[in-house]
């Protein structure tokens, strides 16, 4: 029997844009509105069909896994949560920012909120899903237990536990996009962004050009963690000192330790910075992204890392960012455009310390209303040997440092492990 015969046709689709699938009585969303209830909550539940105001569907990247589970028939494609005891352990917010429809553009400031301020839509039978959670955990790093054996950290029994352990409050939030407030983010029309957006997903999501009444999409992307150092009401407040890191997901360093790059060392530093503040009296704050290989993925990196160690002349920091934009096209595709959302959800104004020497961080922070009060560089001492063709890199590319910049003589002379070493 051919494969073509093999094949089973499922039962008949149709598509959300079919005329006898677009509903009139749909919860309108007024994005930005103060009043949540006037805003509307977000419902991108499948389940819920004649409900639905959002493009895509809750879990981000997840989705897919959610979608292989029920086609194996192990997952209730019905399933509603039971949200009891799901709210949130510390209250965030609501902020001003809240209520300004171009500071928060990529998520929802409300969605952490949903058992509550939308309990009667629930109850009446709504399916609206929260898309923020927040939780208490204990971060347990060799990093600082070594800092505490350094003395450069003490415990002190609440922000750092008698046994090295870090309290922190969790913060994870999935994307929720605004789109005429993404496209004007971006200065692009809206009617663009959407046609873009789905040729580039392979048609994914055909309402994007078939429904220009919905104007929420839930992306199939990575979240956002955010994890917090003392009291989170701190972060609002412009007179108590804030450390801050925003740091972009590098798998192979961040979780393996791999010495090619400087992320864990900066990483594990700004979470250094940030306990130290706290028990200082101040806030801390690391936001973590998921943007794997500065937004290209984890086989294009790969792929330019082979690349510089076998380029003529070695892997050496005057030709650092050639090979990335010769694999992937440019030499980074993460915009940081939206990254300050998550800042502008927890009432961030005024960031005291902000580890970073990435320019498009710096300039997406501050343009979006917050201060920047000094900036951070990672101490010398923590960049391993193999990491330091990026670092002088970038610092000779012009990203922020407060040491040295080598001309580019210097920089020829400054190379990296061959791939047999």
């Amino acid at each position: 029997m051919s494969e073509k015969q093999e094949f089973k046709k499922a039962n008949h689709v149709v598509l959300t844009s079919h005329i006898n699938h677009v509903f009139e009585n749909i919860p309108v969303v007024n994005w930005g509105e103060k009043d949540p209830k006037k805003r509307g909550p977000i419902i991108a539940t499948v389940s819920d069909e004649e409900t639905r105001n959002a493009i895509g569907t809750h879990s981000g990247s997840y989705t897919v896994y959610r979608a292989l589970s029920i086609a194996k028939g192990e997952y209730d494609k019905d399933h509603r949560p039971d949200l009891f005891n799901t709210h949130a352990t510390t209250t965030i917010g609501p902020h001003e920012s809240w209520y300004d429809p171009e500071k928060i553009v990529s998520l929802d400031p409300w969605g952490g909120e949903v058992q509550s301020v939308f309990k009667d839509e629930i109850e009446k039978g709504l399916n609206v899903k929260p898309t923020i959670a927040v939780t208490q955990a204990r971060l347990q790093l060799p990093e600082i237990y070594e800092a505490i054996e350094k003395g450069r950290l003490k415990p002190d029994g609440k922000v750092i536990t008698e046994n090295g352990d870090i309290n922190v409050t969790k913060v994870a939030l999935e994307p929720v996009w605004y789109l005429p407030g993404i496209a004007k983010r971006l200065n692009t029309s809206e009617g663009e962004l959407r046609k873009i957006l789905f040729k580039e997903t392979g048609g994914m999501f055909p309402e994007l050009v078939t429904r220009p009444d919905l104007k929420v999409l839930l992306p199939p992307i990575g979240s956002t963690t955010a994890y917090i150092f003392g009291n989170p009401d701190d972060l609002a407040n412009t007179n108590v000192e804030l450390s801050c890191r925003v740091h972009d997901e590098c798998n192979g360093s961040d979780v393996f330790g791999s010495d090619i790059c400087t992320c864990r060392p900066y990483l594990t530093y700004g979470i250094e910075h940030a306990a130290k503040t706290a028990q200082n009296g101040g806030v801390g704050l690391i936001v973590y992204f998921r943007k794997e290989g500065r937004a290209l993925g984890e086989v294009t990196k790969f792929l330019v890392y082979n690349a510089r160690k076998r380029q003529e002349g070695g892997d050496s920091a005057a030709n650092y960012f050639k090979r990335t934009e010769c694999v992937a096209g440019v030499e980074d595709a993460r915009f940081q455009e939206l990254m300050p959302d998550v800042l502008q959800y927890l009432g961030v104004k005024k960031i005291h310390n902000l580890h970073s020497m990435s320019n498009m961080k710096y300039d997406a922070i501050t343009g979006s209303g917050i201060e920047v009060v000094n900036r951070i560089s990672i101490p010398p001492e923590l960049i391993p040997a193999d990491a330091q063709v990026e670092i002088e890199a970038k610092k000779a590319a012009g990203y922020f440092t407060d040491g040295e910049v080598k001309d580019e003589g210097s920089l020829k002379n400054v190379q990296g492990r061959k791939l047999d070493e």
